[in-house]
């Protein structure tokens, strides 16, 4: 079904057409939710906007709208308020035949898009040999957000995820354990991932200051990139554990990528570089190969260039990223590619995406987004570390999560005098822990920094994650207590709508179509976040105003009917930011 917003808009399209002409049907409506509820639920200002171009007072444009506007059965006669704004308000008729229709489809009759698409995700982007730490948060939790939105609205999706899993590094690292662990090099994981972190950083040290320990570490490099037996096993090895270490906390986030890591693309880094200079791209500077840049300049004011082959002959991030975009864009026909990276890198992406572009990498019908995040800070505002002033480690940020929703949970417990087996508590610990940090992220516009706050985020008062999932349990209670299977409340039963509070939530019900809609085209999950936010408070106003179980009958089944499709619209919008629900809590 498509939304209401939808429906308007087609409306006032047609009554654009009827009204001023065929040069008209292209024109938005501008159809939005009624920023006054006392006027209506839906408005548009079309009026004002065309008040020019037609040379005629908007509000003679609004009422000749109106004279052919035909909205059949959705709302009551149009009203103009002010200089020319139209009003519309939904039938109780309508909303109530839409809610029945509403409940009687899987997807809650969420319309699917209509220009299907190959669409790659980009997010996540770990480095081998390192762990996962809290930088990798926004990336992984956003990223797999987009591509469940995505996804659900039918478009196919690649989630992909670009670890580092070659360069220099390798080869300061190998080099390294070659010198003091070199079972690390030929057997599987004889170090943990807490050593071999340690090493690299050892490692590191020791290239930054030791000019011959750089050079062998450049030979490794060498050795790797030209396929030397011993040393790709080396780097295998490495790859192989760091890959396990990964996954653990992908399977603890429920996050599904596919891995195709830098190393995946260098045997195409060269022939990027020759494509580059077939277009007349290149210019050499200082040695290396570059590309200059409209718009952007250093700080001494000269064009600042874009090194895609180093003096030495190596390649960097930027040919890399331009190769996987050849890839993306040429063999898995991606129509749309989304990166999903902090703010720091929007200019690297801005410059490789100029490149592609200038190059013809990407045609001019491909879209290339770098989708942005900020910062995740501590209480203090400044960047979250830990005391020492190291960066915090994901996986015992997780485990910090689930150890205070644990603590909270006991301390209910007792308070409520309850009893409950260990595994409710292990489960409702995990859920609550992880559904926490996931929704807190979530619930920030991407764009900006946030305070990490485990106390704020684990309260079950106010957006957090833990007052949506009780809202959830709250309507299991309700059939618990009313004995009622709500899955098997009968689909002929109508749905009445008779209180404020019922009339509110079934119209806000109604809107996650326009929401779902919104974050496809917008890329932000914080509005989706802000509806199920608004819905949960929605819900226990008419929860604590209209009678549920102890109303008479056909009332009675209408409101729980409604209870169910809360419960279920709760239920699909946690899933799509990767969130699972709880029968109790």
């Amino acid at each position: 079904m498509a939304s209401i917003k939808k429906q308007l808009t087609q409306y006032f399209c047609q009554a654009l057409v009827d009204a001023f002409g065929v040069n008209f049907v292209e024109i938005d409506p501008l159809v939005s939710l009624a920023s006054n509820p006392k006027f209506g639920d839906y408005q548009s200002n079309i009026a004002l906007v065309l008040a020019k171009k037609l040379g005629k007072n908007p509000r003679d444009i609004a009422k000749k709208i109106i004279e052919n506007l035909a909205l059949e059965e959705l709302g009551d006669p149009p009203t103009i308020a002010g200089p020319g704004f139209i009003n519309i308000r939904l039938k109780i008729t309508y909303l109530e035949s839409q809610l029945k229709a509403s409940r009687s489809n899987p997807n809650l009759d969420i319309g699917k898009t209509d220009y299907s698409q190959k669409i790659i995700v980009d997010f996540s982007s770990p480095n081998i040999a390192k762990e996962m730490h809290v930088g990798h948060l926004r990336s992984t939790i956003i990223g797999d957000c987009i591509a469940r939105i995505l996804e659900f609205r039918g478009h196919q999706v690649l989630r992909l995820n670009h670890v580092g899993d070659w360069g220099t590094q390798f080869g300061m690292l190998i080099a390294y354990l070659g010198e003091v662990y070199p079972d690390a090099l030929t057997t599987a994981d004889a170090l943990d991932i807490e050593d071999l972190v340690t090493f690299y950083k050892q490692a590191k040290h020791r290239f930054d200051k030791d000019e011959d320990f750089k050079q062998n570490a450049r030979n490794k490099v060498v050795k790797l990139q030209a396929g030397d037996e011993k040393t790709c096993r080396a780097w295998q090895l490495l790859c192989d554990q760091s890959r396990r270490e990964f996954q653990s906390i992908y399977d603890r986030l429920d996050i599904r990528l596919t891995e195709r890591g830098e190393s995946f693309y260098n045997p195409f880094l060269e022939d990027i570089v020759k494509e580059l200079d077939r277009k007349e791209l290149l210019k050499e500077d200082a040695g290396a190969q570059c590309v200059f840049l409209d718009g952007f300049i250093n700080k001494m004011g000269d064009p600042f260039p874009l090194i895609v082959q180093k003096s030495d002959g190596g390649y960097n991030y930027a040919t890399s990223d331009l190769a996987a975009l050849k890839y993306r864009i040429e063999e898995d026909q991606a129509e749309r590619i989304i990166y999903v990276t902090d703010t720091g890198q929007a200019n690297h992406f801005a410059q490789v995406f100029q490149v592609a572009r200038k190059a013809d990498i990407v045609p001019e019908q491909s879209e290339v987004i770098h989708v942005p995040f900020g910062l995740v800070k501590g209480e203090d505002g400044k960047k979250l570390k830990t005391r020492s002033g190291t960066t915090i480690k994901l996986r015992d940020l997780l485990d910090k999560a689930v150890g205070y929703a644990r603590q909270d949970l006991s301390e209910r417990l007792e308070k409520e005098q309850r009893k409950e087996s260990r595994e409710f508590i292990d489960n409702v610990s995990k859920v609550v822990g992880i559904s926490a940090v996931k929704y807190a992220d979530l619930s920030q516009n991407r764009i900006s920094d946030y305070i990490f706050s485990y106390k704020k985020m684990l309260s079950l008062q106010g957006n957090t994650a833990p007052y949506m999932l009780y809202a959830y349990a709250r309507i299991q209670s309700i059939s618990r207590e009313g004995k009622v299977d709500l899955q098997k409340l009968g689909e002929d039963t109508k749905i009445i709508l008779k209180e404020d509070t019922e009339i509110d939530l079934g119209k806000y019900l109604l809107q996650v179509n326009d929401v779902i809609e919104e974050v496809e085209r917008t890329l932000l999950p914080n509005r989706l976040c802000d509806y199920l936010y608004e819905l949960s408070k929605k819900f226990n106003r008419f929860y604590e105003n209209c009678p549920i179980l102890k109303s008479e009958e056909l009332l009675r089944t209408s409101r729980l009917l409604l209870c169910d499709l809360t419960a279920r619209t709760l239920k699909l919008g946690l899933s799509l930011l990767g969130i699972s629900v709880l029968e109790r809590m």
